[in-house]
């Protein structure tokens, strides 16, 4: 007999970004692993990306249950509608270039709505699921964060009922970068605080997806930790030819925290200095890409080669990834990203396409590049090397031999992921 799980999460198409992807995947995977999974969303959520090809892959016997949610984003829309939208991406200007609506925004948001913006959507959802519960007889419970209030539900739940909870987080608490961006006050800070702790030893199972977020978690908690990181699925699209020009693809979000100036300059340097590099240089940004780095390319005399493509559906940016001559990922230099690792990482790996990867000193990625030979992983403050990888590539791009050569990628796929998921079900 199959186990019943109830997974409660805000992200599920026709949400787009990397935040639907985990469970979506998870979903489609646990009824091989004897697993009935049941889904609890919202009925009216504020999606801030949309990307209606992921409702295709939603199986017509998984069991959806929905309930309306009150979000303040519709609210905040009235007074600055540009601003509403890339805060809830998660978008926050440097605080130097910040508009006084902007700063209004944020002290509301982490102060007023704690732990986030869909706090209210916690009591209706518990009146909810107790019964439903009750009368299914479900034995497991699955919250997913962020939204971190969606643990809030798990957490009264299981002081109410008698069941298994696992909290899953995508991503840390207190220690993402974001949230020193909220403009919390002490009490606030404190709430926080007080909150993340309550949870992580009240559920009786946590599950993250780094192994740094495993370590901080760890100081405040007893409770068992497991890492199963984001992964990849094998995706069914049409062949593509790699790009003609020396392409260097984004996938995804550029924030302005996000910025390498490094490796601009590097660029910059490169154009100058070999012929016909500046012809074949091609940057494509396929996401939302913040001012401050637009304005560091133009300074760099780079926007030229500039290719601004904007969102566009998972599909597509899986063409994106499988025809790009190098794939970038940028993570924010900081001791408080060691532990994200994006979702676009995996996806990244199983796309033939070599990684260059920047972030801050003893990151988790820079642990998983390494060990998949999948790329290589540069400090912000690098420059030689980030200049003669570069040089090395392109000149691999000129002879049409330019790939990577990974290793090991097997443990990384979603169903292998779902199936070490399935255990603590």
């Amino acid at each position: 007999m199959r186990k019943k799980a109830l997974i409660i999460t805000y992200y599920w198409p026709l949400a787009g970004g990397p935040g639907v992807q985990r469970w979506l995947k998870f979903v489609k995977y646990l009824p091989d692993f004897n697993v009935e999974p049941i889904v609890f969303i919202p009925e009216n959520p504020n999606y801030a990306l949309i990307d209606e090809s992921l409702v295709g892959e939603v199986s017509k016997d998984i069991t959806i249950l929905k309930l309306p949610i009150k979000e303040p984003y519709r609210l905040a829309r009235f007074f600055s509608k540009k601003k509403s939208n890339t805060i809830s991406k998660g978008i926050i200007s440097e605080h130097k270039n910040q508009s006084f609506i902007e700063k209004l925004m944020l002290y509301v948001r982490g102060n007023f709505f704690i732990p986030d913006a869909r706090k209210n959507w916690v009591k209706p959802s518990v009146k909810y699921l107790l019964e439903y519960i009750s009368k299914e007889g479900i034995e497991t419970l699955i919250t997913t964060g962020p939204p971190h209030s969606l643990h809030l539900i798990g957490m009264e739940l299981k002081n109410k009922l008698n069941v298994k909870w696992i909290a899953d987080f995508r991503d840390p608490w207190t220690t993402i970068g974001y949230h020193k961006k909220l403009k919390l006050s002490k009490r606030s800070r404190e709430k926080h605080l007080f909150l993340e702790k309550e949870v992580l030893n009240i559920a009786d199972q946590v599950i993250v997806t780094s192994f740094t977020t495993k370590a901080e978690f760890k100081k405040i908690t007893e409770k068992p930790i497991e890492v199963i990181t984001n992964g990849y699925d094998y995706e069914k699209v049409e062949a593509v030819e790699l790009d003609k020009k020396f392409s260097i693809a984004h996938i995804g979000s550029l924030l302005s925290q996000r910025n390498p100036d490094n490796l601009w300059k590097v660029l910059s340097d490169l154009v100058i200095e070999e012929p016909d590099f500046s012809q074949d240089l091609q940057l494509n940004f396929v996401g939302a890409v913040s001012n401050e780095v637009l304005e560091s390319i133009k300074e760099a005399d780079l926007i030229k080669n500039i290719s601004n493509v904007g969102y566009v559906s998972h599909k597509e940016a899986i063409k994106f990834q499988k025809k790009s001559q190098i794939l970038l990922l940028v993570e924010i230099n900081s001791n408080d990203t060691k532990c994200i690792i994006p979702g676009k990482l995996f996806e990244y790996m199983v796309s033939d396409r070599p990684i260059l990867a920047l972030g801050p000193k003893e990151s988790d990625i820079e642990k998983i590049v390494k060990e998949t030979n999948t790329g290589n992983y540069f400090y912000y403050d690098d420059y030689e090397t980030l200049k003669s990888t570069i040089l090395n590539h392109y000149k691999d791009y000129k002879e049409k031999r330019l790939k990577s050569y990974p290793v090991g990628l097997q443990k990384y796929s979603r169903k292998k992921l779902t199936e070490t998921l399935s255990k603590f079900i």
